[in-house]
């Protein structure tokens, strides 16, 4: 199934001379690479892993002596490939001769001591996630971001139900899931979960650990998705008595590591008042399903609780926002302040360009809340440093989407592409 990281990568290597795809187990980052590469080294597969590692550590350039693009899948195994790599993209001064995958990060791991360059100017990186709805073919992409930073008003429909968004969310975006019956697919996530907290967690914390403070701590995060929720909040909802402070750090730190959280950080622009910008990010999974498997939610117990639903909603916006704007070189922000202004998301292009956005189920009153509040921070940004936001949106799980006469758009979540 064609990703939106596809291009990212294809231009990516053009570009350096290698290129670094992370992101969290299972999104496809394997599948997706190996499209574009030559040739490959799969340094988990049991049956060459040893061999591997040994000639990592013992002659680096043999291992890496394979018909370009060489895919290096899940290269942490043996981190000294990282240096072997710079240097061989060195000597042979060409672009496009590697990709190399990682499901946990250790480039900023002090104990990695074996990676002593950066990369830069060699390897590029890019962050991979799982499907967004217009890559699960759930969106029909009949409203473009991109046209509407050119100035494209909004005309179009979706016969997606509350019901659809309910499914997709507890489903997730997970490769595996797209175009199973359902209630195979909705097992999908609950199988992530579960081996992040039996297996997976153990490669990144690298160490014992408690799967019972580990599942508290994940419920935990779940039940503040999409919020600004402190860490002292979140360690108080699980237990000061259970968890340390030190404790909390390192297993939250670990998350972050094999890319299970993927917060959304503020957005810091120029504005008029005096207001003091919020700085907490937005907590979010890389998926929301995590969240609904991790409580034990099925799309039925999102219907009865439209408060959860509207959070986890928002969750999935984020998501495939993010995918959204990185097709786009744009970044993914949120922005709140003392005043009370807010916008659940700022996309925001390498050009300099901006959106503000905010997600809502679909209740008119909340819809007519939220565009009074984009337009009131609209009118609070210093044009003169940053310009005129591209455009206003609210994002809903509605069926129609169009241009308000205030000019604010309202899409569904299943009419948006890149």
């Amino acid at each position: 199934m064609p990703r939106i990281a596809d291009g990212i990568l294809a231009h990516k290597l053009k570009s350096k001379g290698a290129v670094l795809v992370e992101g969290p187990k299972w999104c496809g980052k394997s599948t997706t690479c190996l499209q574009h590469a030559k040739s490959a080294i799969l340094m988990q597969d049991t049956e060459s892993r040893d061999q591997n590692i040994a000639l990592a550590y013992t002659s680096a350039r043999i291992l890496l002596d394979k018909q370009p693009p060489l895919l290096i899948d899940e290269w942490q195994e043996a981190p000294i490939l990282w240096d072997a790599v710079r240097t061989e993209v060195d000597r042979r001064d060409s672009f496009g001769q590697f990709i190399l995958t990682g499901s946990v990060s250790p480039l900023n791991d002090d104990s990695k001591n074996e990676i002593h360059h950066s990369g830069i100017g060699r390897i590029a990186s890019m962050t991979m996630n799982t499907m967004s709805l217009y890559e699960s073919g759930d969106s029909n992409g009949s409203v473009s971001l991109a046209d509407l930073f050119n100035g494209s008003s909004t005309a179009a429909s979706s016969e997606a139900t509350l019901q659809d968004y309910a499914y997709w969310l507890c489903r997730g975006g997970w490769p595996k899931a797209i175009g199973l019956e359902e209630e195979i697919a909705l097992e999908q996530s609950f199988d992530y979960y579960e081996q992040l907290v039996r297996t997976d967690f153990r490669n990144a914390l690298e160490g014992s650990y408690s799967q019972d403070i580990l599942k508290r701590l994940i419920r935990s995060y779940s039940r503040h998705l999409s919020t600004s929720a402190t860490k002292a909040l979140l360690r108080k909802d699980i237990g000061p008595e259970i968890v340390s402070d030190k404790t909390f750090d390192r297993y939250y730190e670990a998350l972050k590591k094999l890319f299970v959280i993927d917060e959304i950080h503020a957005w810091n622009p120029n504005i008029r008042s005096k207001a003091r910008i919020q700085t907490t990010p937005t907590r979010q999974f890389c998926d929301p399903s995590i969240a609904t498997a991790a409580l034990g939610l099925g799309p039925r117990d999102l219907i009865d609780d439209l408060r959860t639903f509207g959070l986890f909603f928002e969750s999935m916006c984020d998501r495939d926002l993010r995918i959204y704007a990185s097709a786009m070189n744009g970044s993914l922000y949120h922005y709140r302040d003392s005043n009370g202004l807010e916008a659940d998301a700022v996309i925001h292009l390498r050009n300099g360009r901006y959106a503000l956005i905010e997600m809502k189920l679909g209740r008119q009153s909340d819809i007519d809340a939220a565009s009074e509040h984009l337009r009131a921070l609209a009118d609070n940004i210093d044009a003169n440093y940053m310009g005129k936001p591209s455009f206003l949106m609210i994002v809903t799980a509605k069926n129609a989407a169009y241009t308000r006469p205030d000019g604010v758009h309202v899409v569904p979540l299943a009419c948006l592409k890149p």
